[in-house]
């Protein structure tokens, strides 16, 4: 059994970890049981392999000392070992730490220089020429994803072939929890591969553009690619929310989100029918998405489909100019006619135009890459979640847990024992439940360098005020996507109730992952407290067409909710221009 809280041991040879990038998948703890037989258990080892394959060292690289070198929970929250990142730029021809630490994790404050951690086997001109041959090969060489289409493929099957899980019996439960080990690692491994590539393809990309003198084209260039998982769902609602204006169908979204699963089933009306009929096609395609995803306590649509349908009523009020089809095609014709203007530089220079198109037809396969290993890892991670969920039902229905999210707090040791006596875990997982919720409350810290400070001493979330901003004052972050705009800002800090966004406001909010994805189709453009250009939020707002910041620091706290904002996603700037709330 690990320690709980989990506190991992820090690693005195790579001792500079970041909650950026991570935070955008885990802004919460991690629980007990994702830990040890889900998400960390699985994603450790697959980055380990992945940073091996992208040949810039070898296994005998890592901190034998320390059982988790790139993914350790402190305070049960997980970070990423920053180090071993830069060390990657290091090695990579063309990158270096800087550029890492821009790409994967922004310009956040409080982050120690590279220099400062240097080590003396740093540089290695024998993994410098191996990852350079992998960068020609592999990165910009290559052509398709088979491999990840196949993963897809063998995903799919899993989750056709899915038993109902109340006809398995207990053990059969806990030997589900614990049996998707086989695929996840080398899924994970394969998503990382690919987010290690895209990141490489956006730094060439923003290096060629800097060379000819347009440098304000980089991000232009890596948005409107298509084929993007990640904007999946957000077509699908929208269709949904289309149909979802059709008299009887509206009627029952008019009367709230409330039930609203149930009473669609319920109605004879052939709209509505057929309406439900597509939201459980989709459901059934969708079904592990949701806020935290890849926490398998996470409640995600397939478990409650009222949240998938809040984000489906939001959309209903959006015109149709704004379809993501339609924003897409306007970006992807963004996207060509900055190729076309780079293209045009280099036109005399035969050797800089190959090296131009490969370079951005490279930025944009492992882009898709990157979404499509991530959606499928989180697919088979609900393949975890919906078993536990059921052993959980099972022991709340017996008396032996308070909750079914109790099963939860179990380390995956200690099933079999659970098994064998219920009743003797209720007092255990009781307490442990009780201060993992208060660990909600902690704000864990940005940057640990060397050592972690006391939980004790962590800053609540409750806590550390800041100075809002008034008329005519600016926040200044990193370009995620171009474009400027003027809107009301609307605060959100959870995607599970989407009721008080409007379309054409802007929305800012803490971090965002996939579930947070839909928001963006009725949102006019997107600042986010973290992130990078290569994180979630970046990646999507280039797809659907609205400028988009990150690395704002605390503008979820700053900006006046209903203030009168403008976003210049090219420079990173936000300024507001009313602070007072603007009358709707």
């Amino acid at each position: 059994m690990a320690e709980w809280p989990i506190n991992d041991t820090v690693s005195k040879v790579f001792p500079l970890y970041s909650r950026a990038n991570v935070g955008e998948i885990f802004p919460d703890p991690i629980s007990p049981l994702n830990a040890s037989a889900g998400f960390q258990h699985n994603l450790e080892p697959g980055w380990r392999d992945a940073f091996v394959a992208c040949k810039v060292w070898n296994h005998d690289l890592y901190d034998a000392t320390v059982e988790k070198n790139i993914l350790p929970a402190f305070g049960s929250y997980l970070y990423i070992n920053m180090s071993l990142m830069r060390l990657f730029g290091v090695r990579v021809p063309g990158m270096s730490p800087e550029a890492v630490d821009l790409q994967y994790f922004g310009d956040m404050p409080g982050i120690p220089s590279y220099d400062s951690e240097k080590r003396d086997f740093d540089e290695n001109p024998e993994f410098e020429a191996t990852a350079g041959a992998w960068l020609a090969d592999e990165v910009i060489g290559a052509t398709g994803l088979p491999e990840y289409d196949a993963d897809r493929r063998d995903v799919e099957r899993i989750r056709a072939d899915r038993p109902d899980m109340s006809t398995l019996t207990d053990m059969q439960l806990r030997e589900r929890i614990t049996s998707f080990d086989y695929i996840l690692r080398p899924l994970f491994k394969r998503h990382i591969e690919a987010s290690l590539k895209s990141g490489v393809g956006l730094g060439a990309i923003a290096q060629f553009a800097a060379a000819v003198g347009r440098p304000e084209l980089a991000l232009t260039l890596v948005g409107g690619i298509g084929d993007v998982d990640s904007t999946g769902p957000s077509k699908r609602m929208w269709s949904l929310s289309r149909a979802a204006q059709q008299p009887a169908v509206g009627a029952e979204f008019d009367r709230g989100v409330a039930d609203l699963y149930e009473r669609l089933g319920a109605s004879t009306d052939p709209t509505v029918a057929a309406f439900r009929s597509d939201l459980d096609a989709f459901l059934g395609d969708w079904d592990f998405r949701g806020p935290a995803e890849w926490e398998i306590r996470a409640v995600t649509w397939g478990v409650k489909p009222e949240l998938a349908l809040a984000t489906i009523d939001r959309m209903r009020g959006v015109g149709d100019d704004e379809a993501p089809e339609t924003k897409g095609v306007a970006r992807a014709a963004e996207r060509e006619a900055a190729a076309t203007a780079i293209r045009e530089l280099v036109a005399g220079d035969p050797e800089a135009s190959a090296q131009f198109e490969a370079v951005l037809a490279a930025a944009a396969l492992w882009l898709r890459g990157r979404e499509r290993a991530r959606t499928t890892a989180a697919m088979v991670i609900h393949e975890i979640r919906l078993p536990a969920r059921e052993l959980g039902r099972r022991g709340a229905e017996s008396g032996a847990l308070d909750s079914l999210e109790q099963i939860y707090m179990l380390f995956a040791d200690e099933l079999d024992t659970y098994l064998a006596d219920p009743s003797a875990f209720t007092e255990l997982l009781r307490e442990r439940e009780k201060s993992y919720l208060e660990l909600f409350d902690v704000k864990p810290p940005f940057v640990v360098s060397g050592d972690v400070p006391p939980l004790e001493t962590w800053e609540l979330r409750t806590g550390g005020a800041v100075e809002a901003l008034t008329t005519g004052d600016s926040l200044v972050g990193v370009s995620g996507c171009t474009g400027t705009v003027r809107g009301i800002a609307r605060v959100l800090t959870t995607p599970d109730d989407p009721s008080a966004l409007e379309p054409g406001e802007i929305l800012i909010a803490p971090i965002t992952d996939p579930s947070w994805t839909p928001l963006f189709v009725a949102a006019s453009a997107v600042i986010v407290d973290v992130g990078a250009p290569f994180s979630h939020a970046a990646i999507v707002s280039r797809e659907i067409g609205i400028p988009c910041i990150v690395s704002a620091t605390d503008a979820t706290k700053r900006i006046p909710n209903g203030a009168l904002i403008e976003v210049d996603g090219t420079t990173g700037v936000v300024t507001v221009l009313e602070n007072q709330p603007v009358a709707q």
